[in-house]
């Protein structure tokens, strides 16, 4: 894996965010359709990086991410999938970065409803400054190399976490 590619990439982060809808189960048919939409935002946003199918997606292991229907649309699509070692959930930037950065944000207010907290958090997504996914991404590399290193025998407790 070249670094340098990951991190150059790092600042596609927040090309499209969605919410779930309520009481919507995430399958694999509703996956694919959110990859959809996530493809032609890159198209529209980013057409240098789109047209140069230089695209690498990370996501975890769940099985909706690795079904596949999902796999073959990637693979007819050409984005490459970066594999995501099983138990070595501080390894997924939405759980070590996104999430607890969002959470600092909320900490302590109070929402009426699921519209309020959508606006508040995507309020909180575009606040943050442009540099914070390319550092994220510069601290994801370390523990990385030493998964690989390590080829693949690598879980969180190997280095207490990503330090952000």
């Amino acid at each position: 894996m070249d670094y340098n590619k990951v991190r150059e990439l790092a600042t596609l982060c927040f090309v499209h965010y969605e919410f779930v809808p309520t009481r919507q189960t995430v399958s694999q048919v509703y996956y694919l359709e959110v990859l959809k939409r996530l493809r032609e935002k890159v198209r529209r946003k980013r057409p240098e990086l789109f047209a140069s199918k230089s695209r690498i997606l990370h996501h975890d292991n769940a099985p909706t991410h690795t079904a596949l229907s999902v796999r073959e649309f990637l693979a007819t699509k050409q984005i490459t999938v970066l594999e995501h070692p099983a138990s070595s959930p501080d390894l997924a930037p939405i759980d070590f970065f996104l999430f607890p950065k969002i959470k600092e944000i909320l900490k302590g207010r109070h929402f009426d409803d699921t519209d309020n907290i959508r606006k508040n958090t995507t309020a909180a997504l575009k606040a943050f400054p442009q540099n914070q996914p390319q550092n994220c991404f510069e601290g994801w590399t370390r523990p990385w190399h030493r998964c690989i290193v390590s080829q693949w025998e690598y879980s969180e407790s190997d280095h207490g976490g990503i330090q952000q």
